[in-house]
C-alpha cells in the first residue's frame, strides 16, 4: 500500500473533500494538520515546492498538489495505481 500524506488546517473544505476521496478509496493516509504548527506548514511549503494552500497531497513522497488536482487525476484514472489498488 502507498504511503500517503494530507496537510490540512481546520475547517478546510478541500480538505475535508480530498479526505473523503481518500476514504471513498479505502487507503490509509497520515494526516498532517499544520493550523497552528509554523513548523510543520513551512515544512509543507517546502515540499510541496513553494505551494502555501492546504490540502497538500504526497503519495510516495510525491507530491500530488491539492484537492482539485487529486480529483483531476482520479478522473484520468492516475489515482488508482498511485495508490496501489485496482
Amino acid at each position: 500500500m502507498a504511503k500517503i500524506e494530507v496537510f490540512t488546517k481546520f475547517l478546510c473544505p478541500y480538505c475535508t473533500r480530498a479526505k473523503a476521496l481518500l476514504d471513498r478509496k479505502g487507503v490509509e493516509y497520515r494526516e498532517i494538520d499544520v493550523t497552528m504548527d509554523r513548523a510543520g506548514f513551512a515544512a509543507m511549503v517546502e515540499r510541496a515546492g513553494g505551494s502555501r494552500t492546504v490540502p497538500q497531497i504526497f503519495i510516495d513522497d510525491k507530491h500530488i498538489g491539492g484537492s482539485d488536482d487529486m480529483a483531476a487525476l482520479d478522473a484520468r484514472g492516475g489515482l488508482d495505481p498511485l495508490l496501489g489498488i485496482s
